[in-house]
């Protein structure tokens, strides 16, 4: 289980950092105190990567781990495309950031449970969980997802800036590559 939780804390941690979600954590850090965020962030993460995590371990169970490695291992590459290529915060999602501050924890939690469904963080914790123990994932992944916006909430308070957007994407790409062949060799 720990295992899963250290492989989960980091793959999640890497891949949320220049996310669509990511940048709606400065978003909301800029318009709202630090802790609504974090608290509705925190709900959303960890409702999503319990759902994630179930689809996962049906999946998991379902087939042999050589073939889960070998396509966990061609998800993670695909992953590390998508980061390659970025995401940036549409018009709705700046929209969803500026409501009321009363209702701030409502909103960072829907607009980030609605942001993640389909994202490339709910698709790696599927993918990680289909392997790993489904509490190690759980745990890591949300851990992993709510360290990476805190960073962001405090980044976009204190600093009021961006994270420099290339450096992230390219290290974050790395690791999904190095995740990726290191499935593939190990499913093969």
């Amino acid at each position: 289980m720990l295992s899963a939780l250290f492989l989960s804390f980091g793959v999640i941690f890497v891949a949320e950092l220049g996310d669509k979600s990511h940048l709606m954590a400065l978003a909301f850090a800029a318009r709202y105190r630090a802790w609504p965020v974090l608290v509705g962030i925190t709900i959303a993460t960890a409702v999503t990567h319990a759902i994630s995590v179930g689809i996962g371990a049906v999946v998991g169970a379902q087939l042999s781990t050589d073939t889960i490695a070998v396509v966990a291992g061609f998800a993670f590459l695909l992953f590390a495309a998508w980061t390659w290529r970025g995401d940036s915060l549409d018009e709705d999602d700046a929209k969803a950031a500026e409501r009321s501050t009363r209702h701030a924890v409502v909103a960072a939690s829907v607009a980030f449970f609605l942001a993640e469904l389909g994202d490339k963080t709910m698709l790696a914790t599927i993918t990680l969980a289909t392997k790993e123990s489904a509490w190690g994932t759980w745990v890591g992944s949300t851990f992993g997802m709510v360290a990476a916006d805190a960073l962001a909430i405090v980044v976009g308070q204190q600093l009021g800036a961006r994270l420099p957007e290339r450096t992230i994407r390219i290290g974050a790409t790395l690791s999904f590559v190095v995740f990726g062949v290191l499935l593939i060799v190990e499913g093969l």
